[in-house]
């Protein structure tokens, strides 16, 4: 299946800090697309080498800076980190599918 026909899907963020047992909102924004971020996380877990709370942080991590680098491809950070990150991300999907 394509992504223009994958099930679009939305997730919901809430950063917090946690101060003397007292938590605090900070922000919290929605993000979307059509991957399963869950499936991801499993993935990267079945390879091994990352603990699952590790594996979710990864995988929020790669999807939202790749979200923001696709929305200003013009900005010169981006264009510069551009080529490395996508051999960063293909070298994980590479090991998640060797296994």
């Amino acid at each position: 299946m394509d992504k223009e026909n994958k099930p679009k899907r939305s997730y919901h963020f809430q950063v917090a800090e946690v101060v003397e047992n007292k938590v605090k909102d900070v922000f919290n924004f929605n993000f979307g697309g059509h991957h399963d971020l869950a499936e991801i996380v499993d993935k990267a877990v079945a390879v091994g080498n990352i603990t699952e709370k590790h594996a979710r942080q990864l995988v929020c991590g790669v999807r939202l800076l790749h979200h923001v680098m696709k929305k200003y491809p013009e900005n010169e950070a981006f264009k510069t980190f551009a080529p490395k990150f996508k051999e960063f991300k293909d070298a994980l999907k590479a090991q998640a599918n060797n296994k």
